[in-house]
């Protein structure tokens, strides 16, 4: 049987939590498609990953996000939000992909794995976290290989090569490198990011400059084998031994997905979706996007600290169109 909501939103994580959030508050009927669990990407981030940012920056919904540590952890982050989905009774629906999103007249005609539903409006916080920014060299397929690095004990005692040099792979080199591994970062540029926190910055610097971490800048990876890697320095190519690689070069939304449901999206200016940032309203009305999705390959701009008011905005030119 077909459903009938105000909002439907696509994407359970802290986003979309606040987007419902803002429909309850404002008497607007609502639902949550999640296709994994409750905040997916939060749950599929390393097991002792700390966040960049005080707890109050992550709150939502003027909900105290209240931790004794300076930076709250990933395990925080997940009661915080479980707590506030159970809090407010969100109409959350997990481990339901959404498969199409269809506008027939005024209405939105949703199709999940589970359900048919429809709505007035829809919004999309998708994030960008599930698909994972290809290295395309041979041996990318093999088993050692991950795009995604949960726990350090994993690696102990093996030859790590971490490539990138952004918060995630500098926090996988250090805590490889402190439960026993041999550590090997390969970085296209001339140095560490300058955006890693700034209290890990030091740490893997020392770590480089005492020689516990060996470090190829300008670098680039060419090729996986079993047992060895192959890697292009300004010095020339050269092998290392290898046992895993963590190719941790970033995500990208699901632009396949957005296309599918006619969101435009140009191939220049890093594939940003169009949507009016006033609104959050893309090409299509009333079909809105939320969150980090926004920004397309530029997957800095936007974070949960800067995006909660997505919600704020979203639901206002909802009211207002209404009205």
């Amino acid at each position: 049987m077909e459903k009938y909501f105000d909002i439907l939103i696509i994407g359970g994580g802290p986003i979309g939590l606040a987007c419902a959030l803002q429909s309850k508050e404002n008497g607007l009927s609502h639902i949550i498609l999640e296709k994994g669990c409750l905040v997916n990407s939060i749950f599929n981030y390393p097991t002792n990953m700390t966040f960049f940012s005080s707890s109050e920056r992550l709150e939502v919904g003027d909900i105290p996000f209240v931790t004794t540590l300076p930076k709250p952890k990933r395990a925080e982050a997940l009661e915080y939000y479980r707590r506030i989905n159970e809090k407010f009774n969100l109409n959350t629906h997990l481990f339901e992909e959404v498969l199409d999103v269809q506008k027939t007249g005024d209405i939105f005609v949703v199709k999940s794995i589970k359900s048919t539903y429809k709505a007035k409006s829809v919004v999309v916080a998708t994030g960008f976290y599930d698909i994972p920014m290809k290295l395309d060299i041979p041996g990318e397929e093999l088993k050692k290989v991950t795009h995604y690095y949960n726990d350090p004990h994993y690696y102990a005692n093996q030859h790590v090569a971490v490539i990138g040099a952004s918060n995630s792979s500098v926090d996988a080199a250090l805590e490889t490198f402190r439960k026993g591994a041999t550590v090997t970062m390969i970085v296209r540029g001339p140095e560490i990011s300058p955006r890693v926190k700034y209290w890990v910055k030091p740490d893997i610097e020392n770590r480089i400059k005492a020689g516990e971490i060996q470090v190829y800048y300008s670098s680039e990876l060419l090729r996986i084998d079993e047992q060895t890697i192959s890697v292009n320095t300004p010095q020339g190519i050269i092998k290392i031994k290898n046992d895993f690689v963590l190719a941790l070069t970033g995500y990208q939304p699901n632009f396949e997905f957005l296309k599918k449901i006619g969101i435009s999206i140009p191939e220049e200016n890093a594939m940003i979706p169009h949507h009016n940032p006033e609104t959050m309203e893309t090409n299509i009305p009333n079909l809105y996007l939320a969150g980090v999705v926004c920004g397309g390959l530029n997957t800095h701009l936007w974070f949960i600290e800067n995006s909660r008011i997505h919600a704020e905005i979203i639901i206002k030119n909802i009211l207002e169109n209404k009205n």
